[in-house]
């Protein structure tokens, strides 16, 4: 399947209308005729809650999405994402060093730090990936599941060691009730790092073919992938920074897109950016309505969602397998 221009505005146009929609789901009133008529107070929550929320939304489910969709080229694995190859954990860790350490410090010197790690964890497990002797591919993201749970582990004991168990789980907790106008600014980074990623399409395509491959055909191999695990590690450390972990975003919206629309990067991205933020959105407003007045956290959400079509990709890969 090809995808075309009218196909990216259709589905642009209904991502707008679901957005629109969203603004007007939650406990505070808020309605059309509200806003029409300049309802100060619908106005006030309209500017500083709903608006913000929606982009933080939009933002985070895009370059996500896109991560992984990055991240499963260059390691040749459909199964290998920020969720399964302890990225986002990394991400987690970092974060607790820099409540430790920097703790006075602005928001940005804690996206820098769990940058850091974040690139240093993903550095570590395709270490791992490479020494390998299983070439299954459901193996190697369970390896990378463990290495997460291991970090998370680490992560776990430190910050009960230094009374920052609640504060890190704040941090790192995938939810959106927190974010205010002046609380979701640092996602516009992901913005231009999903659009840095476009630039790069064709290389990482040409990469994900192997070294060999690429390298024939004038590709730097070396830095295409140091690049692309860059954008991965920087991506997911700024979304965990700013509104906290969702699982299996990277591995599900991906593996969906190009089961239908093929690997090449630069003719599924955008879709893919689309298909996440569409994803997040979804679980935002089930996570607002499902126990309304209460809010469930989108991480949940998009865990039970997430995991059931993590487990039927498995079972479908099983099959062709056999």
């Amino acid at each position: 399947m090809t995808v075309r221009p009218a196909h990216l505005v259709v589905a642009t146009i209904g991502l707008v209308v679901a957005a629109t929609g969203s603004l007007f789901v939650g406990v505070t009133e808020l309605t059309p005729a509200g806003l029409l008529r300049g309802d100060d107070d619908q106005l006030m929550v309209l500017w500083e809650s709903r608006l913000p929320r929606l982009l933080a939304v939009l933002l985070a489910g895009s370059a996500l999405s896109v991560a992984g969709l990055i991240m499963m080229s260059l390691t040749r694995n459909r199964f290998v994402t920020p969720s399964t190859a302890g990225t986002a954990e990394s991400a987690a860790l970092g974060v607790l060093v820099a409540t430790v350490f920097f703790g006075a410090e602005s928001v940005g010197v804690k996206m820098l730090v769990a940058t850091a790690f974040a690139l240093a964890g993903t550095y570590v497990f395709v270490l791992i990936l490479r020494r390998l002797t299983f070439a299954d591919i459901i193996v190697v993201p369970l390896v990378g599941i463990m290495f997460g749970g291991v970090l998370g582990a680490v992560t776990t004991f430190f910050a009960y060691r230094a009374d920052l168990l609640q504060t890190v789980t704040a941090w790192t907790s995938g939810e959106f009730s927190g974010v205010l106008q002046g609380r979701y600014e640092l996602l516009w980074i992901t913005g231009g790092l999903t659009v840095l990623g476009y630039l790069y399409a064709d290389r990482f395509t040409l990469a994900g073919l192997g070294r060999d491959f690429a390298v024939n055909l004038g590709v730097r191999y070396d830095r295409v992938v140091t690049i692309g695990l860059v954008l991965v590690s920087a991506m997911t450390a700024v979304i965990v920074v700013t509104v906290g972990n969702i699982p299996f975003l990277g591995l599900v919206v991906p593996n969906l897109v190009t089961l239908l629309l093929g690997d090449n990067l630069r003719r599924v991205l955008p879709v893919t950016a689309l298909g996440g933020a569409f994803f997040v959105l979804v679980c935002d407003v089930l996570g607002r309505t499902v126990r309304y007045p209460y809010e469930v956290p989108v991480e949940t959400i998009a865990g039970v969602l997430g995991g059931g079509v993590f487990l039927v990709l498995v079972l479908r890969a099983r099959r062709g397998n056999a």
